[in-house]
């Protein structure tokens, strides 16, 4: 008899719903719990479709008092009390792409209305800070208790203006004046966590928030977004059975397939290295293998990042590299190291404690795929499609027949149509001769 079909999560991200509904979940439940014991203000950078809004989720149910909702998980076995507080949960996912600073007051003024509506408002309260203020203070009065406060891609604002001298500035006060509140209000606050993609010093986003705990790179957090390998092959057994049987192959064989593929990420050195949840789920429920995390876009703002600091994108295989180099705050960043691996194209593959230096490179199939396929064309201005479906099909035949003088004949009819780097001038201002441009050309078609 037939095991009855799994349902898998995808696009959903809220706990209630996957727990109810019977979806998917593999059981992070403990970390959560550790984590919001050891401190009362929490930092976690981790890519995007990782799992940090499941998380923030999560968090919420947690404070908000929902035992029936964890019936069977690991926080059973440490959580006793199961006190309920207040909680005020905002996801600035919302207020991306905003054309002007004032825009972006209005829409975090309008994200905090269910907020004005659950706990009142005050007329005097004009800015989306003392309107978030207000809301932390009133949720504090009304129920007598402190209040859990979580704040999803709260770096959301500032992604696409990093480089805009004019708008960074004026977002940046925006914001600035958004989060101040959340130390003045200090005594009314049992739990904040904030995560996002990229990392803001406290300098220049949280400057009022100077005990806030970054737990992005410490090893027993390492596996709190993402699946294990102990996970996979304990709690996905059968999930990789049925795929097997799609792909005809064996169980191991199947395993290792998928491992190639969206397993290598590493969030700490001495870490656990993890699977990408959004891929291995899409997967799953496909049975295929597909490159999921990239269908969803390449991100304008790493391209522009990548451009400003023009970067080699030859050299991503090993990068050798200290703790401050990749770790370093946005608005530090000197070169596109740190983008490149809080944003995913980049993992920890080796640490040595020793000298406290790593070795970064690109996580699996799936992202060196796609960033030949969507990252490489992207930023140097060739259509991919032009060469996956037409030269490299024609070049990989030539190959197969062993017909090496076809091979080369099709080579050169190919490079005869790129254009010269002149007519890239714009998007290519970092190459400086024709070599540079044709060795990115030579391994975007290998």
């Amino acid at each position: 008899m037939n095991a009855p079909a799994r349902r898998y999560p995808v696009g959903i991200q809220t706990f209630e719903r996957i727990i109810k509904e019977g979806y998917v979940y593999i059981d992070k439940t403990d970390l959560v719990w550790k984590m919001t014991k050891e401190s009362p203000y929490v930092f976690l950078s981790r890519p995007r479709r990782f799992g940090k809004s499941l998380l923030s989720s999560t968090l919420h149910s947690y404070f908000d008092g929902r035992k029936d909702l964890f019936e069977g998980l690991k926080i059973m076995d440490y959580e006793t009390e199961w006190e309920q507080y207040p909680v005020i949960h905002v996801d600035l996912s919302t207020a991306k792409n905003m054309p002007t600073a004032e825009e972006l007051q209005r829409t975090l003024s309008l994200m905090l209305s269910p907020l004005l509506q659950r706990f009142g408002r005050d007329d005097e309260e004009k800015t989306p800070g003392e309107k978030f203020q207000g809301n932390i203070r009133r949720a504090y009065e009304q129920n007598g208790k402190q209040v859990a406060i979580i704040i999803d891609e709260y770096d959301a604002p500032l992604l696409e203006v990093l480089h805009e001298e004019t708008m960074l500035p004026e977002f940046r006060r925006v914001m600035q004046e958004f989060y101040k509140c959340i130390k003045a209000s200090k005594p009314m606050v049992r739990f904040c966590f904030i995560t996002g993609i990229t990392k803001f010093s406290q300098l220049s986003i949280f400057s009022t928030i100077n005990n806030l705990r970054n737990i992005t790179l410490l090893p027993k957090y390492a596996a709190i977004c993402g699946f294990t390998e102990d996970e996979l092959v304990t709690d996905m057994a059968e999930d990789i059975r049925q795929m097997a049987e799609a792909f005809e192959c064996t169980p191991e064989e199947m395993h290792a397939k998928l491992k190639a593929q969206y397993d290598g990420y590493r969030f700490a050195g001495g870490g656990s290295e993890v699977y990408n949840p959004f891929s291995l789920m899409n997967a799953f429920g496909d049975k295929e293998l597909n490159n999921y995390w990239f269908s969803s876009g390449t991100p304008t703002f790493l391209i522009r990042q990548m451009l400003h600091f023009r970067t080699d994108i030859m050299g991503m295989e090993h990068i050798e590299a200290s703790k401050t180099s990749f770790d370093r705050p946005t608005e530090a960043m000197t070169n596109a190291l740190p983008l490149l691996y809080q944003s995913g194209y980049l993992t920890i593959k080796d640490y040595d404690r020793g000298s406290n230096s790593y070795i970064l490179s690109i996580p699996n199939n799936e992202v060196r795929v796609g960033f030949v396929d969507g990252l490489i064309p992207t930023y140097i201005g060739l259509d991919s499609s032009s060469v996956q479906d037409g030269f490299a099909l024609k070049f990989w035949r030539a190959l197969r027949k062993g017909d090496i003088d076809l091979a080369m004949q099709e080579m050169k009819v190919y490079l005869a149509g790129v254009p010269y780097v002149e007519g890239f001038q714009k998007k290519l201002a970092e190459v400086k001769n024709y070599e540079g441009f044709y060795e990115y050309t030579f391994y975007l078609i290998f």
